[in-house]
């Protein structure tokens, strides 16, 4: 195994009532918990790319990339998480992702989140 990190990418995204978009994670790591859509880096692609791109494919929606607002490191993941604006789309499970919700900033405390995630949530000012 290799001590290289592997470059990921994400985004937060709210509905109009501000709810926080998360996913229900299908596979390992963390296989269960909910998280913000997110996934590899794939080769040639920005991180703001990949951050669309796997939005679409866990959650069935178009998205505006913005602006970083975090970047962390999980186990062997290096993750930028950046803001984003849903232009389309229709909310669906896709990919690897088993469930896609809307989740009011109060249910954040009363489900499984993946590691870290609240405290970065609060760090943001968004949970």
């Amino acid at each position: 195994m290799t001590d290289e990190l592997v470059p990921c990418a994400g985004a937060v995204l709210h509905d109009a009532r501000g709810r926080l978009l998360l996913v229900q994670r299908g596979h390992e790591p963390n296989r269960g918990t909910w998280s913000l859509p997110g996934g590899r880096i794939e080769p040639g692609e920005t991180p703001q790319q990949a951050a669309a791109r796997e939005v679409r494919e866990e959650t069935g929606l178009e998205v505006l990339v913005g602006e970083l607002l975090l970047q962390t490191t999980v186990g062997h993941y290096r993750i930028h998480d950046f803001a984003a604006r849903i232009v389309g789309g229709a909310l669906r499970a896709g990919d690897d992702a088993t469930a896609a919700v809307f989740a009011e900033p109060e249910r954040l405390t009363t489900i499984p989140l993946s590691p870290g995630l609240l405290d970065a949530l609060h760090d943001l000012g968004l949970a």
